[in-house]
């Protein structure tokens, strides 16, 4: 399990995906004019900002190192790993949608100014990591057809 290129890919995945549940994505400052400075974070569980209904930014980041992890386990169903893993990377597009629809619906509520932190790139990088493991699932996949097609 563990000698497959692709299980590194997911373990990295699941590391990333968990610290992107601890660390704030987004940061909300008060505008210049006002008398004093607020800062509001957005993290997976860390709701600084009043804001109500920050579910859909929990799940996505809770389903991503999710399905990774199981995802390792599934090494015996590659086909059915690969297509986990499509939707794991289709998951990693829809966080940023999602980040999208918070930084608009921060931005009418609490007429502020707004900043990406870096943490924001990790599903980014989850992506390409998934995309990589994805590959080479089905590289494995076509050796074992290959393999299966000599005897």
């Amino acid at each position: 399990m563990i000698q497959r290129i692709q299980t590194v890919y997911l373990l990295l995945v699941v590391a990333l995906g968990i610290t992107l549940c601890f660390m704030p994505v987004i940061e909300f400052v008060s505008p210049e004019e006002a008398e004093t400075l607020q800062v509001w974070d957005i993290s997976a569980f860390g709701f600084n900002v009043p804001l109500q209904g920050l579910w859909g930014l929990t799940v996505t980041t809770i389903l991503i190192p999710l399905l990774a992890l199981i995802d390792i386990f599934l090494y015996n169903k590659r086909l059915l790993q690969a297509r986990l893993n499509i939707f794991s990377a289709l998951l990693c597009v829809g966080y940023y949608g999602v980040l999208a629809i918070y930084i608009w619906l921060g931005k009418l509520s609490l007429g502020a100014d707004w900043h990406i932190l870096p943490w924001a790139s990790i599903p980014l990088i989850c992506l390409i990591l998934t995309l990589m493991a994805t590959r080479g699932i089905l590289k494995d996949e076509a050796l074992v057809r290959a393999a299966d097609r000599i005897r």
